[in-house]
């Protein structure tokens, strides 16, 4: 299939870039994809949960009354997940693991459904180079606005330093090389501006 290329100006570029069907023209799998996403967003979650079992709760050595006679249920001490103010049976820590699997291959069809799905939607958009001749934000913000886009994702063939440096101050612009886009990135912005080097490598990946 073929891609039509923009350049930097956001004009049409002199000619298309050619992709694979493999990697760029598959059917979409939300169920997939949401597997994907939310096994990502799991495995960067730290534990920041602590509570506290019936042997880290302070107080309760002594027993609240006696075994009998009282006509009350027998208890030894204050501090039962059964009671106000108890330990907890299963209490939360901060070292919880909260990590899931995704092996290569979920991976991979993910990254394709994903890339197929914003071609489909016009979000991808393909430029034959897109760089800054200095870390300014300024520049980068003219760049964005000639091509008429904000929230948006950039995808270098390599990493880019005055790209990286003159987007780090805008909330809705990220920068990244092909190694580090991963499918949470690619769905949390609007528009996913990528160079053809960068859809050329991602097509030696995924096809």
């Amino acid at each position: 299939m073929k891609v039509s290329v923009m350049n930097e100006a956001g004009g049409k570029a002199a000619a298309d870039v050619e992709v694979s069907d493999v990697a760029f023209g598959v059917r979409f799998n939300e169920s997939l994809v949401h597997q994907v996403v939310v096994a990502g967003q799991a495995n960067v979650r730290s534990g920041t949960r602590a509570q506290k079992n019936r042997a880290a709760v302070r107080g309760g050595g002594r027993k609240p009354w006696r075994q009998k006679g009282t006509g009350q249920a027998r208890a030894g001490t204050i501090r039962s997940p059964l009671w106000r103010g108890g330990g907890k049976v299963f209490p939360a820590s901060p070292d919880e693991n909260f990590t899931q699997k995704v092996n290569k291959k979920m991976h991979r069809a993910a990254m394709r459904s994903i890339l197929s799905e914003l071609l489909r939607q016009e979000r991808l958009v393909a430029v034959d180079a897109f760089m800054v001749d200095a870390p300014k934000t300024r520049i980068l913000i003219e760049k964005l606005n000639k091509l008429g886009m904000a929230d948006v994702l950039i995808v270098t063939d390599s990493a880019d330093d005055n790209l990286r440096l003159s987007a780090r101050n805008l909330h809705k612009v990220d920068v990244r090389a092909v190694q580090g886009v991963d499918p949470i990135s690619l769905i949390r912005h609007e528009k996913v501006i990528m160079t053809v080097s960068a859809l050329k490598r991602f097509e030696e990946m995924l096809a």
